[in-house]
């Protein structure tokens, strides 16, 4: 089995012009590009809408969606058909947590996106689908949540617990799978129990 191990590219991807540079390289180090994975996210919690800055709020649009578009546009010319975008929305894409307004609503504007984009692929050949994860141990918990929701995080599931991300990855690698090929435009909820509608 053939391994490819590049340094990692660390650029602000709220630039159109910074997704650009991380796509060509991808395409001059490795040939080409089939499979994109759209996972950066930012989230920041907030009790009143009078709390989010203009700033909180440009800064989670342009990270969490602005990136995927940027990311997307630029990847799509060097797809070959059988290639697959797989975006992260999140269970609030359907069930937003007020809490967490901004981020919230970029995962709902994922999901349209991701709708949207997986028809504008269609013909030629490029999947476009979507996992949206419930409660899951990541830095980003603890980093951005106040201390008693981070004690409590995951109870609200049936599974009474957060997942761990090995949890999700199967997600991401099934929608990546050629043999997935008639699975495009669709959410996959990865949500330990909670129903995704």
């Amino acid at each position: 089995m053939l391994e490819l191990r590049l340094p990692p590219v660390i650029a602000p991807i709220q630039d159109s012009a910074h997704c650009r540079a991380v796509i060509q390289r991808a395409v001059d180090e490795l040939g080409g590009i089939d499979i994109l994975v759209n996972n950066a996210a930012h989230q920041a919690t907030f009790s009143e809408i009078g709390d989010i800055s203009d700033d909180e709020w440009e800064m989670t649009f342009r990270t969490n969606i602005h990136a995927m578009f940027y990311l997307t546009k630029a990847a799509v010319p060097h797809m070959k058909p059988g290639s697959a975008i797989v975006n992260t929305a999140s269970v609030n894409s359907d069930m937003p947590n007020p809490s967490l307004l901004a981020y919230a609503t970029t995962k709902g504007a994922i999901q349209n996106f991701t709708g949207g984009l997986a028809q504008m692929l269609a013909d030629k050949g490029i999947r476009a689908n979507a996992v949206a994860p419930g409660p899951i141990w990541t830095p980003l918990i603890p980093s951005t949540m106040p201390e008693e929701k981070v004690t409590s995080f995951g109870q609200q599931v049936p599974m009474k617990r957060a997942g761990q991300p090995a949890e999700l990855a199967t997600a991401y690698v099934m929608l990546a799978d050629p043999l997935s090929s008639y699975t495009s435009g669709t959410t996959v909820a990865v949500t330990g129990g909670k129903p995704f509608i």
